[in-house]
Formats: structure tokens, C-alpha cells, sequence
């Protein structure tokens, strides 16, 4: 039996209603400098990867903790890229990417991205989760 770690958890009392949507509060350690923006993006697994992730928010580089609003209950693979030119685009040089990236679970990239099973967590309400920023260049 493969269980999914819970990064969203509220106490029984305040839980809300099934299918009700809260806020999830990623902090990202280990950028390199405080350079441009922290991309974020909580995907359902159609959309892990891809511009089409439905619920995204960014801030300063300066800040390192971002906010997703109104994530339904679910699960989801969280990531996040360091965009320190602020052109809204994962740089890379070659196949490597040259911008950091960071996905939940610490999930590791080989010869690509993730898998959605590796770095596949449940939400449940109001949360928060840490990602570590990787630099592959």
C-alpha cells in the first residue's frame, strides 16, 4: 500500500466540508541569491510540468515564501523555479535547466523531470510545505 504524506492537515474540528478549497503556503529554502522570483505552481497530475497548471502565484526572490490561493482538496505535485532573470521562463542551457527548480517530496529529477508519483502530496484545507531549491548549473 503506497501512502501519499498529507502536507495540508487541520485539526477535526475545523476541517472543512469535502471538496472545499484553502491556501497553501510554500516556503523555498536554498536559493542562491535574492535575484528576480519564486515561481510556483500545484499541479494535478494532467498538468504536472506544464504552463496548464491551474493554480500558480509568484513573489519577490526577496520574500522565498509564496501563497497559492483556493486549492481544492486533492492531490497534487507541487514545484517551484527560481526565474532570477524575471522573464518568466525556466532558462536552461543545453538540456539542463540554468534557473533552479525545487518539487515536493524532494523529488529527484533524472534525465528530466519528476515523475507525479514521486512528488505526488494530498491537500486537505489551509497549509503550508517547504521546498528545497536544486541548481543543476
Amino acid at each position: 500500500m503506497h501512502l501519499l504524506p498529507t502536507i495540508i492537515v487541520m485539526s477535526a474540528m475545523a476541517a472543512p466540508a469535502a471538496g472545499m478549497a484553502g491556501d497553501i503556503t510554500v516556503s523555498i529554502e536554498g536559493l542562491r541569491s535574492d535575484r528576480g522570483s519564486v515561481r510556483v505552481a500545484v499541479c494535478p497530475e494532467d498538468s504536472f510540468t506544464k504552463p496548464s497548471c491551474p493554480y500558480t502565484a509568484s513573489v519577490p526572490a526577496t520574500s522565498a515564501q509564496v501563497t497559492v490561493d483556493d486549492v481544492p482538496d486533492g492531490i497534487y505535485a507541487v514545484q517551484a523555479y527560481h526565474d532570477e532573470n524575471s522573464d518568466q521562463k525556466l532558462n536552461r542551457r543545453g538540456l539542463r535547466p540554468f534557473e533552479g527548480l525545487a518539487f515536493s517530496n524532494d523529488a529527484p529529477m533524472r534525465f528530466g523531470p519528476p515523475r507525479f508519483p514521486d512528488a505526488a502530496v494530498r491537500v486537505r484545507g489551509d497549509g503550508r510545505i517547504t521546498l528545497n531549491m536544486r541548481y543543476y548549473q
